[in-house]
């Protein structure tokens, strides 16, 4: 017989333990399978261990750069173990941190590799045997897995994913990051500051696909400054071992071309992990490229059943994984509760200069036929920004005509933590005027977001 619980979840990552800790709140029992420890991708191999890297560089670069503040501090030597060492530390209080909540709300959690016994009957079952069924809810939170490129072998050794660079105990002399986006910009740019010549390689016309081009062009500018070089419109055909070191085949337009490196970081994205939990003949729908159908509220085409974060086709962000299992449960209390609008989830990229946005760029409200206006404000003017030594960067304010905040891309110092206030208007359709009224402390980086914000009303201060 099965253990029985009100909803079974199966995967501990962001999307599976927000949906048992959320459902756990609202009174259910709760049972979820984790095949290692609790936390998935983003804990584990994903946002905290690479945002700890990124803050390894900016301690490099703040070292480094000492001697314009009028500290004597010689050139910095990185121990790259120590960081390692760091990385891990601050993962597993974070890891303790959440296995001593799930269990504080009695949360039942099953260690081994979970599969779908039977869908409709929402039963799982771990590899040791024991089977445990939903009374009232499944959720899938499988997550996902990182990509490859056809003629590219992935070893672990000079060859990369994700995974691999979290675990570096070196700082390699050259690197090719396959793929611009924000993962591998993030790479990048932790790579270039702490001492490799990097290179970028991008199929498509700009790095940072999705973001604003006038943010994405500021990273573009920084990544030249440090020596990062960018190569879009690339195509890559293949990397092979070569000794000691990677040969890297791509054409940027001007016939087969080859960049020899000593590591290889391939960040193409990631794909959902729909492939080996036991979907098949269930009546749970998958599409084409393998990530689990579900409509607004989270539910997929069998009855009781729901799946969240990155096996669903929707943005591969930890918090948008944290709201949709507060949709899923809603959902399964039968409370009122609304789709969430994918459009204006806010977005975080902790490259140097980091870039923060949500809403529609420029482009997408034009293409939208909005009638629109914009304003830019750049942090060089910004009396924080010049103290800190971090005046690249820009507010961009996209609003329609006589209408509501449509968009807010930073790029720039500490653009994630500045995002917020942005994320806030975009999302309740504030005017600019609305926001306009407010008033921001000086000296503050927030400064820039209120200037770019007055200057739509048709007047300004300093800008």
């Amino acid at each position: 017989m099965a253990q029985e619980f009100d909803v079974v979840v199966l995967g501990g990552g962001p999307g599976g333990y927000a949906a048992a800790l959320y459902g756990a709140a609202a009174g259910l029992s709760v049972g979820m399978i984790e095949e290692a420890r609790v936390g998935g991708t983003c804990l584990h191999r994903g946002c905290i261990p690479a945002k700890e890297l990124l803050q390894t560089a900016e301690v490099v670069r703040t070292v480094a750069g000492a001697k314009e503040f009028g500290v004597e501090a010689g050139q910095p030597v990185l121990d790259l173990s120590v960081s390692q060492q760091r990385k891990q530390q601050v993962i597993d209080r974070l890891t303790k941190g959440l296995e001593s909540v799930l269990k504080g709300r009695k949360v039942t959690t099953f260690n081994g590799r979970g599969t779908v016994v039977d869908a409709a009957a929402k039963t799982l079952r771990v590899d040791d045997g024991t089977e445990i069924t939903g009374t009232k809810a499944l959720v899938l939170a499988t997550g996902s897995s990182p990509r490859s490129l056809p003629g590219i072998e992935i070893d672990g050794e000079r060859i990369m994913n994700s995974d691999h660079v979290l675990n570096l105990d070196h700082v390699p002399a050259r690197v090719a990051v396959i793929g611009g986006g924000a993962i591998g910009c993030e790479f990048a740019s932790f790579l270039g500051d702490v001492g490799s010549d990097v290179t970028v390689l991008e199929a498509l016309p700009q790095i940072l696909t999705g973001v604003d081009k006038d943010a994405a062009d500021v990273v573009v500018k920084a990544f030249k400054k440090r020596g990062i070089k960018v190569l879009a419109k690339v195509k890559v055909s293949g990397a092979e071992r070569n000794g000691e070191g990677v040969t890297v085949h791509y054409d940027a337009g001007k016939g087969d071309e080859e960049l020899a490196v000593d590591l290889v970081v391939v960040s193409v994205g990631r794909a959902a992990r729909s492939g080996d939990i036991g979907l098949e003949d269930s009546g749970v729908e998958v599409d084409d490229r393998g990530f689990v159908t579900v409509d607004g509220l989270m539910r997929t085409s069998v009855p009781g059943v729901y799946a969240v974060g990155d096996l669903v086709a929707t943005p591969q962000l930890a918090h948008v994984g944290f709201a949709e299992a507060i949709i899923t449960i809603k959902a399964i209390l039968g409370e009122p509760v609304l789709p969430m609008d994918y459009a204006k989830v806010p977005w975080g990229i902790y490259c140097h200069p980091e870039v923060a946005f949500c809403g529609l760029t420029e482009a997408q409200a034009k293409e939208k036929g909005y009638d629109i206006r914009v304003s830019t404000h750049r942090f060089m003017g910004n009396g924080r920004a010049l103290i800190i030594g971090e005046s690249d960067g820009i507010v961009k304010v996209v609003a329609e005509k006589d209408g509501p905040i449509l968009g807010v891309h930073i790029a720039g110092p500490w653009a994630t933590e500045l995002l917020a206030e942005g994320y806030l208007a975009v999302n309740w359709e504030a005017l600019p005027e609305e926001v306009a009224a407010f008033v921001h402390p000086h000296p503050t980086l927030s400064e820039v977001f209120g200037e770019t914000a007055l200057s739509l009303t048709g007047r300004s201060l300093h800008g």
